[in-house]
């Protein structure tokens, strides 16, 4: 499986494949872009095989961020990727843990999947693709055709669907899937989101579950190009999820409400580096 050979999902209208074929082989192609994937976990031990054996083989650096789990999620981890670079977070929650796996990230392009099997990494592909086309921000939809969800319960999907339309209609956007956090973007993006410093002691706005809206709003607002690609989310492999959806929904409400729309300049896509 490798970054230029997705094997489960045909693009959307949306995703041009035909720049991820004609873009490379399976080993390292000259011109192409580095790619790092992100794999924020806490106490993921049981689900990390499942998401190490759909990891497309070419990918340039794994960066695992540990949440100071207390079983061997990071033992497993190590075993799996032994290249990896094994970070733990600052604070606690995944904004803090996304934060802290960007700044330590080295590549062109940064990746963020999930450590419980629910988001595909043999899906990377599609994203990597959107980018090469010409995308700053790709941002992954399970409400497009070839997207879709096992495990996203009716009032979730309700309200995914009525924080899409306030942030559609306060800051211009047309996302599909806000509370989606399988995204891919250019490294260099990253000061757009204006994260919450890692080496704070006390816990900050962002660190939590709102981190997804915080970044598509601030992403959104900075006038990069975005395009939407599908995703298929799976149900939890084993454990339990962290997310509440009401406590966690108030959280990005909130979010929506602080942040406030900027006049957007237009962002140049990066380009692909030669050589």
């Amino acid at each position: 499986m490798s970054l230029y050979t997705p094997d489960r999902l045909e693009p959307s209208d949306e995703t041009d494949a035909h720049d991820i074929d004609e873009a490379g082989t399976a080993d390292r192609a000259p011109g192409r872009p580095t790619v790092t994937v992100v794999v924020p976990a806490m106490n993921e031990a049981k689900n990390l095989p499942h998401v190490a054996a759909r990891m497309p083989a070419d990918i340039d650096e794994i960066v695992f961020v540990d949440g100071h789990s207390v079983d061997d999620t990071v033992e497993v981890a190590r075993s799996l990727w032994p290249d990896a670079r094994v970070v733990t977070q600052s604070r606690k929650g995944k904004g803090n843990a996304l934060a802290c796996g960007f700044i330590a990230a080295t590549s062109d392009i940064i990746v963020m999947i999930d450590a419980d099997g629910s988001t595909d990494p043999a899906e990377i592909p599609l994203f990597v693709g959107a980018l090469v086309a010409g995308a700053d921000f790709a941002k992954g939809t399970r409400f497009a055709d070839g997207g879709g969800s096992s495990d996203i319960t009716f009032s979730r999907k309700l309200g995914n669907k009525a924080l899409n339309a306030i942030v559609n209609l306060k800051f211009g956007a047309s996302f599909s899937d806000l509370c989606y956090g399988y995204n891919a973007f250019w490294r260099h993006h990253v000061p757009v989101m204006a994260l919450p410093a890692v080496d704070a002691t006390e816990a900050q706005w962002g660190d939590g579950f709102e981190i997804e809206t915080l970044i598509n709003v601030r992403v959104a607002n900075a006038g990069l190009k975005i395009t939407e690609v599908p995703s298929f989310e799976q149900d939890r492999i084993h454990g339990e999820s962290n997310l509440n959806a009401v406590r966690d929904g108030l959280r990005v409400l909130r979010t929506i409400r602080s942040e406030q729309r900027t006049t957007a300049t237009h962002v140049s896509p990066a380009p692909v580096p030669q050589g």
